[in-house]
């Protein structure tokens, strides 16, 4: 009895052996899957296309086909692209920085005063919750038109605000996340909050900050390009949208939706590998 016992829990061990290296066999790589992905993303997006699912008054389509647009990014040139994406890059560079940089400050107040957490934590659930499209022209009847070729102020309000949730909370999140016992050490040798924060909180937090700057940064390119909408700007992807909308040049509103996406998934791709690189111990931990 005990024989046939041990022959059958052999025998189950192999089958679970063999069905797990049959799994693993079956996984393909993260690249194949990501070009089987955009394989049919671009044959339902041709499909759509050819099909004209979505027609537009004189016979066209809403939605042209992946080469009507990859023809009229060509047909336009770098030159007209970067004009309009240099001046978004700049307005949300500008509101990304400074909307960090108060959130890691605001962060760094309440591991300081933890009184101010409510008021921080509603500051912060405030700002994710405004209607940026709402609140646009309130800010620029406030701040009012930028010179010509210049940023806009109210793109740059947009776009730190857009950051603003995220890397507060992420980052409040990073500074509790040390060490109780590198705190101990730290108070029994004298120090106070500040000596804990500037010695091992901060350090601690590193990783969650970078990972809420990766997550911010095409949040920050997508509120710039609201902000244009209303910012009274001449140059951007926002008033060039306008524009191929307004002109119905369908195949050119693509091109330049598709470069303000590039450009997001560039400044994700830069961040990841700047984490990647810079926090190596954190792999998976933030």
């Amino acid at each position: 009895m005990s024989s046939l016992t041990s022959a059958n829990d052999v025998a189950a061990t192999r089958r679970r052996a063999t069905g797990g290296s049959a799994r693993k066999s079956l996984q393909l790589p993260g690249w194949v899957s990501g070009l089987v992905g955009l394989a049919t993303l671009l044959t339902a997006w041709w499909l759509v296309a050819v099909l004209r699912i979505f027609p537009v008054a004189g016979g066209g389509s809403a939605v042209p086909t992946p080469l009507e647009v990859v023809a009229r990014l060509f047909e336009d040139g770098v030159a007209f692209y970067w004009r309009n994406l240099s001046v978004t890059l700049t307005e949300a560079g500008i509101g990304f920085t400074v909307g960090n940089l108060l959130a890691i400050f605001t962060a760094a107040l309440v591991l300081l005063a933890p009184w101010m957490e409510k008021v921080a934590t509603q500051l912060a659930v405030i700002t994710y919750c405004l209607p940026l499209v709402a609140i646009g022209p309130v800010i620029f009847a406030v701040a009012g038109a930028p010179p010509i070729g210049e940023p806009s102020m109210t793109a740059n309000v947009l776009a730190g605000l857009s950051v603003y949730f995220v890397t507060v909370i992420t980052t409040i999140q990073g500074l509790r996340a040390a060490d109780q016992a590198c705190i101990d050490v730290i108070t029994v040798a004298g120090g106070g909050r500040r000596k804990q924060l500037t010695k091992v909180q901060l350090i601690t937090s590193v990783p969650y900050i970078l990972t809420a700057l990766k997550i911010a940064a095409p949040a920050a390119i997508l509120g710039a390009i609201l902000g244009e909408y209303v910012g009274g700007v001449d140059r951007g992807l926002g008033p060039a949208m306008v524009s191929a909308q307004e002109t119905l040049n369908v195949a050119r509103l693509w091109a330049l939706a598709l470069v303000g996406a590039a450009a997001a998934g560039a400044a994700y791709a830069v961040l990841a590998l700047i984490t990647r690189f810079a926090t190596p111990w954190s792999k998976g931990g933030a």
